[in-house]
């Protein structure tokens, strides 16, 4: 199979061979071509070359509709359901029961009862009854798990599923995975840059580096070391790494802080040259508490101090002024203007500092955007590319280019590799590092262990939107981090360990 965009040689000669009732992993770095070809078996995408068989037969695929209709279903990484409409209807969108009256009047008993019916069958605990953007991110990810299942496919396509998952919710999906597959023999394609998962859930694993095929393995025939070393075309050595730097004066203060209904009584100090890594499961607060200091959902007690002056942040406008810059959790819904290029996604937010007599300054622009691309990596045929073209990792860091470009004091990165190959994950952290040594403040949220661990000169636990605790890096450990992000204080035994 392969496939061109413009600059972009996505998919060159790639093979795949998928086995029925079996969980086969599809890896490699974000921009290997994974996506594209997900796409183009989905109907998404028409390759330039190559052909696909499927059941036997040849496949040739001209709509999502018409995959659905041969046996291939597909749930994306970003999950787009219709937010005003209940989880039972988006569940049956556009296979609704209708009365027999001539008018499409929607059978909503039956449509929610069929809704209960199915969740019951994946032991999905959600009321069908509730709109969807009333529900979590993990919840209407397990709702689109269950709609997938529902077309009765052969084959399911499952894009990073896990990566708005607790660590119980992911052992939920994973029964649910292997139930599919031994009870209905349905064979699942599974993208995930988390290797623990791939080693515990796929039979199978294939890699793709640059838009071609670079190996395939049954799974008990590959160590993590052999699939890296596949995956990035070197050894990758301290996967987690950061270099301990010079811990400064107070930079940030947090006191009493909280926003009704989301959070409460939170206070923290954050020095110059430290990274404070913040922990808690899916509903802690940990991201309504970056979006207070950022002023995106203002905060309603407490205060805040930047070198010891207190400040007021209202609006975002307020914290880019106090040098404040803000990775969110979801780069497409958050962060990234989509439909606008590279260039502009750059200095969209300090767009004045370019303007001179009314005038953008075009040469300036893009020499400062350029230094920002060669100096994060970033990769892309060019500054003018829309960023909606580019592979995940290549977002994550035109965001953080974003940001870089304003010269911040202070950083605040939620979730900043969530959705990252392995290799652009070992670049984030070394950049965050580099900024650490420059005297920068990082605010880091992470819902994976060893990043926290790793990377966190100290942590601070958050459960039900409260703060549990705080560790220093020398005492934290994996134990000590679970119990405190799930309500558990610390006892004396565990501070003397």
């Amino acid at each position: 199979m392969s496939k061109s965009f413009p600059g972009v040689q996505a998919l060159q000669a790639v093979d795949l061979e998928v086995h029925k009732g079996v969980v086969h992993a599809l890896m490699g770095e974000n921009g290997a071509g994974k996506s594209t070809l997900m796409k183009i078996l989905y109907g998404l995408y028409r390759p330039d070359e190559g052909e696909i068989t499927f059941k036997g037969a040849p496949y040739r695929i001209k709509s999502p509709f018409d995959a659905l209709k041969a046996g291939i279903a597909m749930i994306p990484q970003e999950v787009s359901p219709v937010p005003y409409l209940s989880v039972a209807d988006n569940l049956f969108l556009g296979r609704e029961k209708v009365r027999n009256l001539g008018i499409g009047l929607v059978k909503k008993r039956m449509t929610q009862s069929m809704a209960r019916d199915l969740l019951s069958e994946f032991e999905i605990d959600i009321d069908v009854t509730k709109k969807m953007n009333e529900l979590s991110i993990a919840s209407a990810q397990l709702v689109a798990i269950a709609t997938a299942v529902s077309y009765n496919a052969d084959l399911l396509i499952m894009d990073e599923p896990t990566s708005a998952l607790t660590e119980k919710e992911v052992q939920h999906l994973f029964r649910i995975i292997r139930d599919i597959k031994s009870r209905k023999g349905i064979s699942v394609i599974y993208i995930s840059h988390k290797l623990d998962e791939i080693f515990e859930i796929a039979d199978a694993v294939t890699v793709l580096r640059d838009g071609r095929t670079v190996s395939t393995h049954p799974i008990g025939n590959i160590t993590k070391d052999i699939l890296i070393h596949d995956m990035v075309g070197r050894e990758l050595k301290d996967f987690f790494h950061k270099e301990k730097g010079t811990i400064g004066d107070t930079l940030l203060s947090v006191r009493n802080l909280g926003v009704a209904g989301r959070f409460e009584d939170i206070s923290f100090d954050l020095h110059k040259g430290e990274v404070l890594g913040v922990a808690g499961l899916v509903g802690a607060g940990r991201s309504e508490l970056m979006e207070a200091l950022f002023g995106v959902v203002p905060a309603t007690s407490g205060e805040i101090a930047i070198h010891g002056q207190t400040v007021r942040i209202r609006t975002p406008e307020d914290a880019i002024r106090n040098k404040i810059g803000f990775v969110t959790e979801d780069r497409k819904l958050t962060g990234l203007f989509l439909k606008m290029d590279v260039k502009d996604n750059i200095i969209l937010p300090d767009i004045d500092a370019y303007i001179s007599r009314g005038m953008l300054q075009n040469r300036k622009i893009r020499k400062w955007c350029l230094e920002q691309v060669n100096a994060l990596s970033i990769r892309t045929p060019s500054l003018d590319q829309t960023i909606d073209n580019l592979s995940g990792g290549n977002q994550q860091k035109v965001l953080i280019a974003r940001w870089l470009l304003m010269q911040p004091d202070i950083l605040i990165l939620d979730e900043p590799t969530r959705g990252i190959d392995v290799g652009t994950k070992a670049n984030i952290h070394e950049l965050i590092s580099k900024l650490a040594a420059l005297g920068k403040g990082i605010l880091m949220v992470s819902s994976e262990m060893p990043e926290i661990l790793s990377m966190s000169d100290r942590i601070l636990t958050m459960y039900k939107g409260r703060c549990t605790g705080e560790l220093m890096s020398e005492e934290a450990t994996q134990q000590k981090v679970l119990r405190m992000v799930t309500g558990e204080s610390m006892d004396r035994g565990d501070r003397q360990q």
